[in-house]
């Protein structure tokens, strides 16, 4: 995460169009017209299936007009499109308008679930799926009648499951994905904040400790210096009798020690409010030595802390002060943290001293007893000063839990840091730690797979909108079904002939004439009516009974019903050979 800011000279930013969403610009013509080809898509799909649902076509106004329902359904996508910038307008326009075009069912519950989560007013949220439902029933129930949907009362109860499964249900899932991009968001910020603050409490560590090493230069330098001044002086006053045409030449070496600790006392005025160290922490000629050493092992030893103590190599008179003092330092902090976070844990201090480097490690045991609540885990701004004090040397500093539940603590120091090449204390590339120019290596440089995970975030956004629509769509269908089947439907009476009738009206119910049942009645059928032109002798479905077979038989005189006769024959059944026998050619 970057925390840069913007450029002072920014471009002006389009104005906010219609089909924008917040904290976006522009028109999002392209998104535009990919959203408005899928819910086209989605308007079809839906009258097809509704319309493959037996009884639908009459049932959900397909009665209107072609051309009225292309106009419908081209603004229920018009209101698809603006949900972003106008989700309230949406979500009240689609469901007014599913109550009269039923296939719009889906594009509501897009438009709620993106109103509901985008609305981040609890109160508002509730108010606007109310409304949509509210807008859903009386539309459904005013428009019954008009469009062929049924009886008013049917209507309003269809308009009820509609608004259930394409309002109400989106609208609950809109609502928790909100609340958990609004924790996101918050975590993000949280996490941002935390980084933030870790990044400038460890400047200031590292900032402290350069300040403390300044201050150990000024103490060392100034003390030389004292010391040049108080010999010059002398020697001024030795030459002024012995040689007074040298006394000058001292007293100019006198003045410019004097201006020299005046500028230093200058530059370095800002380590005032650091004070001086005292006891075991003062700086001597014996800071870092082994004796020094030993006196903060026997400190610790008399506090109760066991610590063993172990030395290899030469001592350390011969090494420059700030080499001796950074060995003095990395000891002492690692003891007090002992101290305060494992107190009575086994510590092991061991130094190293070979011709090029010194190697200090500290390292101690899980503590007998686990510390208080109250003293945590430790800031770790010790740990990082010494880090800083290390890496100015030109070394390399460990610190991190050992897997026994102790800790280990290794400084690695050159013996003359002047061969190691460093960069300067006031150098930009060292004023960074390591993990912050990690940092702003990885946000400065993009990464090789970030195309790759947007586009995976992509298809995995686009196959759960998928899968929601389709569960949708089966919640939306299955509560017209159920609505279908609670609907009064008149009762089924079987069509019976009634002479007067037309013969297109009996064919049009599936009575036509047969050639083989007027073969079997002739002959055996009741005297036609005089009137009659022509006669049909339609199929009967009634099973024959006692050996006869039920007929029935109409007569027509210009195509008008005059008589209806049922009569029976006798069935005609063709005779079998005896059991056993076979028949011959």
């Amino acid at each position: 995460m970057s925390f840069s800011a913007p450029p002072a000279s920014a471009p002006r930013a389009s104005a906010r169009g219609p089909f924008a969403g917040p904290g976006e610009q522009g028109w999002r013509l392209w998104r535009t017209v990919g959203e408005a080809v899928l819910g086209g898509l989605l308007v079809l799909l839906t009258y097809l299936v509704l319309d493959w649902y037996r009884g639908v076509p009459s049932m959900l106004g397909m009665t209107l007009d072609g051309w009225v329902m292309v106009v419908l359904a081209l603004a229920g996508i018009g209101l698809v499109l603006v949900r972003r910038r106008f989700p309230a307008a949406s979500v009240l326009g689609l469901s007014a308008l599913m109550g009269v075009l039923p296939p719009t069912g889906l594009l509501t519950a897009v438009a709620s679930y993106t109103a509901a989560r985008q609305t981040e007013s609890r109160r508002r949220r509730i108010a606007l799926l109310l409304a949509g439902l509210a807008s859903a029933m009386p539309a459904c129930f005013a428009s019954a009648p008009v469009t062929g949907l049924g009886s008013r009362s049917y209507g309003l109860g269809l308009g009820a499951v509609l608004a259930a499964t394409t309002v109400l249900v989106p609208g609950l899932v809109g609502t928790a994905r909100g609340q958990q991009d609004q924790l996101v968001r918050a975590l993000r910020e949280r996490t941002a904040a935390a980084e933030e603050a870790r990044r400038l409490a460890d400047s200031e560590s590292r900032m402290h400790e350069r300040s403390r090493i300044a201050a150990e230069m000024h103490d060392l330098v100034g003390h030389r210096l004292s010391l040049i001044s108080l010999h010059a002086g002398g020697l001024e006053i030795a030459l002024q009798r012995q040689a007074p045409e040298l006394q000058e030449e001292a007293s100019l070496v006198r003045c410019a020690t004097r201006d020299a600790m005046r500028e230093l006392r200058e530059a370095l005025g800002v380590l005032g409010p650091l004070g001086r160290d005292t006891g075991t922490d003062a700086l001597t000629d014996a800071t870092g030595t082994r004796s020094d050493i030993e006196a903060l092992v026997a400190e610790s030893r008399g506090v109760g802390v066991p610590v063993e103590f172990s030395w290899e190599g030469d001592d350390l008179y011969a090494l420059p002060a700030r080499v001796r003092r950074a060995v003095h330092r990395v000891v002492r902090e690692s003891l007090t943290n002992v101290h305060r976070y494992a107190t009575g844990a086994h510590v092991t201090v061991v130094v190293i001293h070979t011709v090029e480097r010194v190697e200090v490690r500290v390292r101690n045991g899980a503590p007998p007893v686990p510390p208080t609540a109250a003293t945590g885990l430790g800031s770790g701004r010790g740990l990082t000063g010494l880090r800083e004090r290390v890496d100015l040397l030109g070394g390399a500093f460990d610190a991190g839990a050992t897997p026994g539940g102790g800790f280990s603590v290794t400084a690695d120091i050159p013996a003359d840091p002047a061969d190691a090449a460093r960069p300067a204390p006031g150098d930009r590339a060292a004023d960074a730690a390591p993990d912050e120019e990690r940092l702003q290596g990885a946000v400065g440089r993009p990464r090789p797979d970030r195309r790759h995970r947007s586009l995976q975030q992509g298809l995995t956004r686009a196959a759960t909108g998928l899968l929601g629509l389709v569960g949708v769509g089966a919640m939306m269908l299955f509560g017209v079904v159920l609505a279908d089947k609670a609907k009064p439907h008149p009762e089924y009476r079987p069509f019976e002939p009634r002479v007067g009738m037309t013969r297109g009206q009996l064919q049009s119910k599936g009575i036509s004439d047969y050639n083989v049942v007027r073969a079997a009645a002739a002959g055996r059928e009741p005297r036609r009516p005089r009137s009659a032109q022509d006669c049909m002798y339609p199929w009967d479905d009634e099973q024959a009974k006692g050996g006869q077979l039920q007929m029935v038989r109409y007569c027509f005189r210009s195509d008008i019903l005059i008589s209806i006769d049922r009569f029976t024959v006798p069935l005609v059944t063709e005779p079998q050979p005896p059991h056993g026998s076979r028949t011959h050619d």
